[in-house]
């Protein structure tokens, strides 16, 4: 698989399951999908279903996949993949295919994905998701497990989690633009009166640590960050077996 995210969560296994298997639940925190639809099937049967983002405002890409998984495994773990399609001529993902996997112990749960596609639009299209839409769809999964972390660990719900994330972004950027424009300094420093002309000499190594922090520290803990997963398998991975069985939807 091209692409490989895992998140340790500390939760009950049959939560996360529920949380990502149920539509409703797994588009609340998912950045990569704003509406997920299951379509009617019979008994034993794969799991067909819709799915639509929106990439841009006014703009939506849609498309059709079918899942299946496995929730009882003999060595305890669950499987769930799918693959999917998407006729849109402005999704940059024509197929793919993927997986879950849900490795339970005494702790927790290790829960992880691996999945590639194919991109549209031929050699532009492979440059283009060579050098920014794979980058940005990973952040984009690592970013939504680490969302889905703290709603099953701190209760934080999806919503929350943005808000959260946009507001410590909002702050970092007012940090690196005051710092690097001076916005305000000289008003800032007459506060300080007669100290004003001592503190200017070290004001810029202020500004240099105030810029550092904002770039380079960590998130806050109820701030989802992608950094957070793992992005690399330890060890060679396999598609489970489930995933051979589905044919890729038309």
């Amino acid at each position: 698989m091209g692409l490989y995210i895992e998140a340790r969560i500390r939760a009950d296994l049959d939560d996360l399951w529920t949380r990502t298997q149920d539509p409703s639940q797994h588009q609340r925190w998912d950045l990569r999908f704003t509406r997920i639809h299951y379509l009617p099937r019979a008994e034993g049967e794969p799991q067909r279903f819709r799915y639509a983002t929106r990439v841009l405002p006014g703009l939506t890409v849609a498309g059709t996949g079918v899942s299946a998984g496995e929730r009882e495994r003999p060595d305890g773990t669950r499987t769930s993949a799918l693959r999917f399609s998407s006729p849109h001529p402005l999704s940059l993902l024509a197929e793919g295919s993927g997986y879950w996997r849900y490795i339970p112990d005494s702790e927790g749960v290790t829960f992880l994905t691996g999945y590639d596609y194919r991109p549209r639009w031929g050699r532009l299209g492979k440059v283009a998701d060579r050098l920014l839409f794979r980058p940005l769809i990973g952040w984009a999964t690592a970013w939504s497990f680490d969302r889905l972390r703290l709603w099953l660990e701190r209760g934080i719900t999806p919503e929350r989690a943005l808000r959260n994330w946009l507001a410590e972004l909002l702050v970092r950027a007012l940090v690196v633009t005051v710092g690097c424009t001076g916005l305000g300094q000289e008003r800032f420093l007459r506060l300080f009166g007669p100290l004003a002309a001592s503190l200017a000499y070290v004001w810029p190594l202020l500004l240099a640590v105030a810029i550092s922090l904002a770039l380079f520290m960590s998130p806050l803990p109820g701030t989802p960050a992608a950094r957070r997963c793992l992005r690399q398998p330890p060890a060679r991975v396999r598609a489970p077996r489930v995933l051979r069985t589905l044919e890729t939807p038309r």
